[in-house]
């Protein structure tokens, strides 16, 4: 039995979908999965296994807790931390199989002369972590522990921009230069879709595994992955001319019939969405009214068509509503969505 105010119905079968999608894209291309951020909000270690079965050897976290938590026991398999050494000690990666980024100058000379495989990031224009470009003349690409040279794209969702060929021919400058046995990646999922010569090695989908995109041409290709609910944990009359919620934001105009979803912006729901957002409910639609508090919203179910009860659940967002539409209404993106959803909410794996 299911006691959490609020379920995350995440449908395995369509993750797989899109895991093949990016698999498909080139023959012997390497998908690496970002499951950093606890895989999005899906659950990291779910995301791991499930993708472990399905024969995927490369993965990629921001940060060493992250990495530390998967417990990878397998040589074959390669995790990378994005952000770099931050400090630790490099017998910490080589005990647990990780593989550190390394972002600096300065931790490639902590690690130049360790027994340790490890990945070199050259900013190529984002500006934000990476090894600039007139700094990798520095680094020895000869040494056998390099595994993997990649950057980032400042701008992939936006597939008609010219920034992105900028920054594709300064890496080619790079992948040109070095030796074969290298692995060379740029693209993430919305950069894998730009065109072929994005591809190189290897790609590191995060946002378009879990069903989200940021453009028309990602939507095309994959499926939608979750579902929300929200539990009704009261029902209630309330009459003309009562205020809902903090600050009094929603004055009843007429005798009102309400419900209060157990759900709040400690769960992903956020106070953006007060007065504007709705819920759903088979084909009936609910208006959010008043302030959107930590752990429970008002909805305005007074013209509802069916007879909705304390422990039945409304959808917040699901096939038809999709994350996408959801973070539109909140003037926000996919990404900040999902890993908004607490860890209250309960994850169901279908």
């Amino acid at each position: 039995m299911i006691y959490e105010s609020g379920i995350l119905n995440i449908n395995t079968k369509n993750l797989i979908y899109n895991y093949n999608f990016f698999k498909k894209l080139k023959k012997d291309l390497i998908v690496a999965p970002t499951i950093k951020a606890n895989a999005y909000g899906l659950g990291a270690n779910k995301i791991y296994n499930l993708l472990l079965n399905q024969g995927c050897k490369h993965f990629f976290v921001a940060t060493l807790s992250e990495g530390l938590k998967l417990k990878n026991k397998n040589n074959l398999v390669k995790i990378y931390v994005l952000n770099g050494l931050q400090n630790y000690k490099l017998y910490q990666f080589k005990k647990a199989k990780l593989i550190p980024v390394i972002n600096s100058i300065e931790e490639y000379g902590k690690i130049k002369e360790a027994s340790i495989e490890y990945a070199i990031h050259i900013d190529t224009g984002i500006n934000r972590l990476g090894i600039s470009p007139e700094e990798v003349k520095m680094i020895d690409f000869k040494n056998h522990n390099i595994k993997l040279i990649l950057s980032h794209l400042s701008s992939s969702d936006e597939y008609k921009i010219k920034y992105n060929i900028k920054q594709k021919k300064l890496f080619n400058t790079f992948v040109n230069k070095k030796p074969k046995g290298i692995i060379f990646s740029l693209a993430n999922a919305h950069g894998s879709i730009l065109d072929k010569a994005y591809l190189y090695n290897m790609i590191r989908p995060g946002i378009g595994i879990y069903g989200c995109y940021e453009n028309k041409k990602l939507k095309k290709n994959i499926k939608n992955v979750i579902s929300l609910k929200g539990k009704i944990i009261q029902v209630k009359d309330v009459k003309k001319n009562q205020f809902i919620g903090y600050n009094r934001t929603f004055k009843t105009k007429n005798n009102t019939k309400v419900a209060i979803i157990g759900l709040g912006y400690e769960d992903g729901i956020p106070r953006s969405l007060s007065n504007k957002g709705f819920v759903y409910f088979k084909k009936d639609r609910f208006k959010i009214i008043g302030r959107i508090s930590m752990d429970s919203f008002t909805i305005d179910i007074s013209k509802c068509s069916h007879d909705l009860k304390v422990g039945m659940y409304v959808d917040i967002i699901n096939e038809e509503h999709k994350v996408d539409k959801f973070a539109r209404r909140c003037k926000t993106i996919s990404y900040e969505v999902l890993t908004s959803i607490g860890n209250r909410v309960y994850r169901n794996y279908e």
